[in-house]
């Protein structure tokens, strides 16, 4: 199948790229002339895992173009840009969307047969068929229904895991304006994932509403794990992998983001997600209380871990902070747990150096100028006193305390959030602190 996709950046490319590999002829369309320069290249146009794998093995069936009219030639536009919070309502904003439908629907006017669009992008419930649709249908001419199909299908993804998250879903939502669309999008899917996901098929409000629910879901998972954490500290004895992992056995409850911790959640989506549903909820008139209540145990995390370093902090001490992008494999650094705690210690006057395998120019560029930056972990740790190891980045589980240098009388505090660091060797040279354990 022909295939266009609108949008080229961390998700768009690979969801491009993972229809290209599975045989479809893609067309990527983007205003970012980089973007498409490196696609037309064989070149990935932003870092993730395998997605340059992926566009290895698309052999010439991936190509892309600055001019959406090239969708026309198309059976299906994937449309994935863009839809920024508005920081006055703490709702998504669809401009983007709109402005692509407006350019997608003037290429389809004079276009006779059947084409499906579909939205990718996270929206608001009631966005696809309502201000979307009537702008596609205003744009085109056409009706949806009869020779033009809209579908809402969200990715569940993280940066980091996007392209095995697209090729291994749990599940694929999709919101169907009619029978005809919904089958075509599952058809399409069905021929580029690799498992058996089950297909969960709805009308657009309901898929609009489950993709929102599901994420705001997760955070309440890792709100309760953190807060267990905390609780778990206090008391002697007690220990939160224990719990968790005894818990999680429950069906009810499953083992998956029930990792306690001091580290709350960030990154793209998570956050914002949270915000949107509560927002969504009061211009109803409904109460939201348990997705307020997340965010603000969330937002405690931060001056949890700070509060944390500060006990252990010798005067004119300097603190070492591993990780800071929001999770491993990603150099994103929106919502940071790791350069909000560099920031938060900074502003009181510390000593902050920081290391992280990908996100440091990032962070140094969002950081006050006082906040150091370091090429390896080990340099890091060196200049430390306390170090916090706050993103478990598989580069920090494989250090050694051999590797670093002698320590000259100076005491080493690691709060190591994730329990990473092996006990047993660090104990010679450190001491070891472990959130959520008494």
């Amino acid at each position: 199948m022909k295939i266009a996709v609108v949008g080229l950046g961390k998700l768009g490319a690979p969801l491009a790229a993972v229809f290209a590999s599975k045989g479809h002829q893609v067309l990527g369309i983007d205003l970012n002339p980089d973007f498409v320069a490196a696609i037309n290249r064989g070149a990935a146009p932003v870092v993730e895992p395998q997605l340059q794998d992926l566009i290895d093995a698309s052999a010439g069936r991936l190509s892309a173009s600055t001019d959406i009219a090239a969708a026309a030639s198309c059976e299906a536009t994937f449309v994935i840009v863009p839809t920024p919070t508005d920081p006055a309502t703490g709702t998504f904003t669809n401009r983007y969307v709109v402005e692509a439908m407006n350019g997608l629907g003037a290429t389809l006017r004079g276009k006779s047969d059947y084409h499906l669009v579909v939205i990718t992008s996270t929206v608001m419930p009631g966005s696809t068929g309502g201000e979307i649709r009537e702008a596609l249908e205003q744009s085109s001419g056409r009706t949806i229904g009869n020779d033009l199909g809209l579908c809402y299908n969200p990715e569940f993804i993280a940066l980091g895991s996007v392209v095995r998250n697209m090729l291994y879903p749990d599940f694929l939502l999709v919101g169907e304006s009619d029978d005809r669309a919904g089958a075509m999008l599952e058809s399409i899917y069905r021929s580029s994932v690799n498992n058996d996901a089950p297909v969960r098929r709805m009308n657009l409000v309901n898929a609009e509403l489950s993709k929102i629910s599901v994420n705001t879901y997760v955070t309440t998972k890792i709100s309760y794990a953190n807060m267990l954490a905390d609780i778990c500290e206090r008391i002697p004895g007690a220990d939160v992998d224990v719990v968790a992992a005894a818990i999680g056995c429950d069906s009810r409850i499953g083992h998956k983001y029930l990792r306690g911790s001091v580290v709350g959640y960030g990154g793209p989506c998570f956050p914002r997600d949270n915000v949107a549903f509560s927002a969504l909820a009061h211009s109803l008139g409904a109460a939201p209380d348990l997705a307020e209540a997340t965010d603000r145990i969330n937002d405690r995390q931060v001056i949890r871990l700070s509060d944390l370093v500060l006990r252990h902090l010798p005067d004119g001490g300097t603190v070492a902070i591993l990780g800071l992008s929001y999770k491993p494999d990603t150099a994103v650094i929106e919502k940071s747990q790791g350069v909000m705690l560099a920031a938060r210690l900074a502003e009181r006057g510390i000593p902050v150096a920081i290391h992280d395998p990908m996100a440091v120019p990032d962070a140094l560029a969002a950081l006050p100028a006082t906040v150091r930056g370091c090429d390896t972990a080990v340099q890091c740790l060196d200049a430390a006193d306390v170090a916090v190891v706050v993103t478990p980045w598989p580069d920090y589980a494989a250090l050694r305390p051999q590797s670093l240098a002698p320590r000259q009388g100076r005491d080493l505090t690691i709060i190591d959030c994730w329990r990473v660091l092996p006990v047993d060797e660090f104990a010679e040279i450190a001491t070891l602190v472990h959130p959520g354990k008494g």
